[in-house]
């Protein structure tokens, strides 16, 4: 009875709980929010001053007592209480406000397909502190397949590779569940931290990481362009201190971020070898899909191919695919129950 009466007030949500952006899909509404996962701490009141675009904003620019965090890292909550802080903050932002005692939601959110029991007891907790009436977890590269519209449920091989901020997702899934799976701690992030690292070790600058990120868009890429790309890098000179810029081609960056694409192709070449030789049939039919924001950099999918000998599509709306799968998960909650993680901590119903 009580869930008929919450069911009246309050919207079901999915969330793809991200290290680097969180998104919020309400249903019948769609996509709503998609905010980086960044939350501004004072740390002498322990008061949460911005979450979101807001606070992005001020990464790298705060005052000594003021720290711009994520809560998430590697795709797992580091902090608890900030991850709840914003779970609510997103949560709220798309709840009925003048009947908010009642507006509970059902919430699906997005897990890496590593995380241990008790990593997916804390996110299930934070939900549930932040107003969720009830939590339902989904691995993420179920979701992102089932977002770019893979038939999971059939019988048939389906491959998807999900690069996040964090992780890195392979997995091979027919009939609606996981059949082989690799989670690989090597994504954006990482990939930003090599261009860090290259421009230390070449060049003495020191860069922050926002400056590496758009450095990894506008130039980045995993396999040779025919249209050479040119960016400028500007930093710190770790000799003198002052303000220097450096030219940088995309042979260089490409060269700085070979020894992790490396081991993002390893990794789904791995998982293709583990895989029943029938599902691998399949696959080469049907090609491997990748998805998330890391799929965007220039040539990787040319680069899996290559190395797969298959053939390589890019999602549509790559960004988006893990939340979208939760959508349609929450459409027809009943129907996709299989899809779902059950927890072995759930209570049974009394």
């Amino acid at each position: 009875m009580f869930n008929k009466l919450f069911s009246q007030f309050s919207k079901d949500i999915g969330i793809d709980l991200g290290t680097a952006n969180t998104l919020v899909y309400v249903r019948g509404r769609g996509i709503v929010i998609n905010e980086p996962s960044v939350v501004a701490v004072n740390q002498k009141t322990g008061q949460i001053l911005a979450i979101g675009n807001e606070a992005k904003r001020m990464v790298g620019r705060t005052p000594g007592h003021i720290v711009a965090t994520r809560p998430l890292v590697d795709g797992v909550i580091s902090d608890f209480e900030v991850t709840e802080q914003m779970l609510r903050y997103f949560i709220s932002q798309v709840s009925n406000k003048s009947l908010s005692f009642l507006a509970r939601p059902r919430v699906v959110i997005g897990v890496p397909c590593g995380v241990t029991e008790v990593e997916k007891r804390a996110v299930e907790d934070a939900a549930r502190s932040a107003g969720a009436r009830e939590v339902f977890l989904i691995e993420e590269p179920m979701a992102a397949a089932i977002g770019a519209r893979l038939p999971v449920q059939d019988s048939v091989g389906n491959m998807i590779v999900d690069i996040g901020g964090g992780t890195c997702e392979v997995a091979v899934i027919s009939l609606g569940g996981i059949v082989v799976s690799k989670s690989l701690r090597v994504a954006g992030d990482k990939l930003n931290e090599e261009i860090i690292k290259y421009a230390r070790d070449e060049y003495k600058l020191l860069l922050g990481d926002k400056t590496a990120e758009d450095i990894k868009i506008s130039v980045g890429s995993a396999y040779e362009q025919n249209e050479k790309l040119k960016g400028v890098m500007r930093g710190r000179d770790l000799i003198n201190g002052l303000p220097k810029e450096i030219i940088v081609s995309d042979y260089e960056i490409r060269e700085a971020l070979s020894r992790s694409v490396k081991m993002l192709v390893n990794a789904i070449r791995s998982t293709v070898e583990q895989t029943p030789p029938e599902l691998v049939a399949d696959i080469m039919e049907r090609g491997i899909m990748l998805s998330g924001g890391g799929s965007l950099l220039r040539g990787l999918d040319k680069l899996v191919a290559e190395e797969t000998q298959m053939p390589v599509r890019v999602a549509e709306d790559p960004l988006t695919a893990v939340v979208r799968g939760c959508g349609v998960v929450l459409e027809d909650i009943e129907k996709l129950s299989e899809v779902l993680v059950s927890p072995q901590y759930r209570e049974a119903p009394r």
